[in-house]
């Protein structure tokens, strides 16, 4: 067997060594290569080598990442250029804004004129009040601490502040991987939301922002840190990921801002800010700003460790709710607040609706009860893949869908304009989620409406609220026709997420 084997293996080579022989006299009659020229042809007297097969392309990709070889024909590489290609023309003229008494207008601020031009095609005129007080002490390159609630302007204004310095403070050698504004965010959601604002905002300065986040494309997050980075916008977690394999370096960064401190505290992530905090110039070699909604104890703590001789800062101590938002509380039995709710939302006028539950077995009940009644509504919880979860937000943002249905860990980090109803279906247990969960309403000095729903058990959380917002709330009943379920629809074009609702029962059998 092994003889016959050989044989059959030595005819084979004998047959290819042939055929090469043969397409060898070819090639000198024609003076041209074979098409079958196997290994390699040779012309005039010189060897030609044989184009790469599908096959070998692809082997030869794949040992090209093994050994981490970015440009194997060592050619010189195409560095684009530091400022974006096709910046739109600024404006001839900027538009003027009148004198408004109490209201500090961005046109009285030492800002760059593409800054100025940002801002007022987004109609931005006049600072909010926590802009008011933060911008003079951030433009003048001071470490600031600042307490301010989510929607109140905060991030426009390290925007603001970033953007100056660096437009200032120009610099021609950069590195590859480096920053020079780094900006910490506790979650995906906010990190994506700040990283819109800076487009938009620097539209015309040409600086090149980049925001990273885990979960999804990795690759390409790292790709844009293979040339020098104005804006790093990312989580704490992604951060540390490309600072340890040597994509990213932190070492120059000039500004540092981490936002919602306390969010980076609930959700455990500052043990990962320290080692960032780590690689950075030290306190004085860099301006830090540091925002949160809440300034306990702990907050300070880190603020004295992070930042050198802040500036406290605080927007509308008075007032933790804005005036803007009406709240009503409506008391209820468990078994009415489905029926209060589907009649809440098919007789009331909104643009965008959120619902908070405290539980994701019980939003996924409420998201099919709502679509047995004709009522269309997104979820989002915390085991939804991430691609899908930003697809759920793309499509509330752009109005696809008016209904999201939402827990507080899965909503931490949300930011869309224009929410017009909040609806409590159950209250929080902390109140200070209360506060972020009716901010999402009533933004950018529009009117806001926050519905909550009090039954057995939302009685209970009601006086920690009052006390927080130092306020007495009173519940009233809701006329019989609102408490009353309507026959349910079969309605072909209301979606429910079935593998969700299948795992609910799974669930709860087990």
């Amino acid at each position: 067997m092994f003889k016959k084997l050989s044989s059959l293996f030595r005819d084979l080579l004998m047959g290819r060594a042939a055929a090469d022989q043969e397409a060898a006299r070819k090639v000198v009659k024609s003076g041209r290569p074979s098409s079958s020229g196997g290994a390699g042809s040779r012309v005039d007297g010189k060897q030609v080598p044989a184009p790469l097969s599908g096959g070998d392309e692809k082997r030869k990709r794949k040992r090209r990442k093994r050994s981490g070889r970015k440009n194997p024909e060592n050619e010189p590489v195409d560095v684009p250029p530091l400022n974006k290609v096709g910046i739109p023309a600024m404006p001839e003229e900027l538009r003027e804004v009148a004198v408004v008494e109490g209201k500090t207008r961005f046109l009285d601020l030492a800002l760059p004129r593409s800054v100025q031009c940002g801002l007022q095609d987004l109609k931005f005129e006049y600072c909010t009040p926590i802009q008011s007080v933060a911008l003079p002490a951030l433009l003048a390159g001071r470490d600031v601490c600042g307490k301010a609630q989510t929607g109140t302007g905060k991030t426009a204004a390290f925007l603001l502040a970033i953007f100056k310095y660096l437009l200032d403070n120009p610099l021609s050698e950069r590195k590859n991987g480096s920053c020079r504004a780094l900006v910490l965010a506790p979650t995906r959601e906010l990190a994506i939301q700040i990283h819109k604002d800076a487009e938009l905002l620097g539209k015309y300065t040409g600086l090149h922002n980049v925001v990273v986040f885990g979960g999804m494309e990795h690759r390409k997050q790292e790709g844009e840190l293979n040339r020098p980075v104005d804006i790093l916008i990312g989580t704490p977690g992604r951060i540390i990921d490309f600072s340890r394999s040597g994509t990213l370096d932190l070492s120059r960064a000039e500004v540092l801002v981490i936002d919602e401190a306390d969010r980076m505290l609930d959700m455990g992530f500052i043990p990962d800010v320290r080692r960032i905090v780590a690689q950075l110039p030290g306190r004085g070699k860099r301006q830090t700003m540091l925002f949160s909604a809440t300034l306990d104890e702990t907050i300070l703590r880190l603020a004295a460790n992070f930042l050198s001789e802040p500036e406290m800062l605080e927007s509308e101590p008075e007032s933790m709710v804005g005036d803007n938002i009406d709240q009503t509380f409506y008391t209820v039995s468990g078994d009415e607040k489905l029926a209060l709710i589907i009649y809440l939302l098919t007789h009331l006028d909104y643009e965008r609706v959120m619902i908070f539950g405290n539980r994701k077995c019980d939003n996924l009940d409420l998201q099919r009860d709502l679509a047995r009644y004709g009522v269309r509504s997104a979820l989002l919880s915390g085991d939804i893949a991430q691609e899908k979860r930003l697809k759920i937000l793309e499509a509330f943002r752009s109005g696809r869908e008016k209904v999201l249905i939402a827990t507080d860990v899965a909503a931490r980090g949300i930011h869309v304009d224009n929410v017009s109803l909040v609806i409590n279906y159950d209250l929080p247990d902390r109140p200070e989620d209360y506060v972020h969960r009716i901010g999402r309403t009533g933004r950018a000095g529009k009117r806001g409406t926050s519905l909550s729903l009090l039954d057995e058990y939302g009685s209970y959380a009601l006086p920690a609220i009052e006390e927080m917002l130092g306020r007495e709330f009173h519940s009233i009943f809701p006329e019989d026709e609102m408490v009353t379920l309507p026959e349910p629809v079969s309605d072909p074009s209301v979606s429910v997420d079935r593998r969700h609702v299948s795992r609910n029962r799974r669930n709860r059998r087990g």
